[in-house]
């Protein structure tokens, strides 16, 4: 892994349009981001594909995982792209921008610490709640809960990453909000303490 900085460290073969990278951010080689905003140390892995998505800071995006999936028209007489990519097929048209604009408003949002795990996808529209696990190979369709770990096809709840309780206090703590130097001093606590410990210890601050 390469010693990260505050500007975003993109890896070979990284295609992003229309994004905006935080600090400390790390994208994997072969992906493909469009209309993505991440936020500070997140990162993905390699062959990732991300349209039309928020991510907040923390994020752990293993490799080969789709979020905001493009969709297609389903109500039309034809779902093929040649009615809104038109332009491809004859020079007297023009591509269907309110198709382009419709899908583009379809966003979804990945919370503050999350995990998304190898070939996970995650549709338009739905939001990944701080701190959720999203296991290996699962499509999610519905929201998920914050500090709850959701698998399978369609992804379901598996269980509560915290005992009852934990998990607000931890979304109030946000210590996500805390600068790189506090981080860095209370790097040991992150390591050693179990989550309860760990509010225990900084909720009194």
């Amino acid at each position: 892994m390469p010693r990260l900085r505050e500007e975003p460290y993109l890896h070979e073969q990284v295609e992003a349009v229309n994004t905006t990278l935080g600090r400390y951010t790390q994208i994997g080689q072969n992906t493909r981001l469009a209309q993505v905003e991440m936020g500070d140390y997140s990162y993905c892995d390699r062959f990732c594909d991300l349209a039309n998505v928020t991510v907040g800071k923390f994020a752990n995006i293993a490799s080969f995982v789709r979020i905001g999936a493009t969709d297609h028209p389903l109500d039309r007489a034809s779902l093929h792209h040649f009615t809104y990519r038109s332009a491809s097929y004859w020079d007297d048209t023009t591509d269907d921008a309110d198709w382009f604009a419709h899908r583009a408003s379809r966003r979804a949002f990945v919370g503050h610490d999350t995990w998304i795990g190898h070939n996970a996808q995650i549709k338009p529209d739905v939001t990944i709640g701080h701190g959720a696990v999203i296991a290996s190979g699962a499509i999610v369709t519905k929201d998920v809960a914050p500090y709850t770990i959701v698998g399978g096809v369609t992804a379901s709840k598996l269980r509560d990453r915290y005992a009852p309780g934990v998990a607000d206090r931890m979304m109030a703590l946000a210590w996500w909000d805390w600068d790189h130097a506090t981080l860095r001093t209370r790097l040991d606590d992150f390591r050693h303490l179990s989550a309860e410990a760990f509010l225990e210890k900084y909720e009194r601050l």
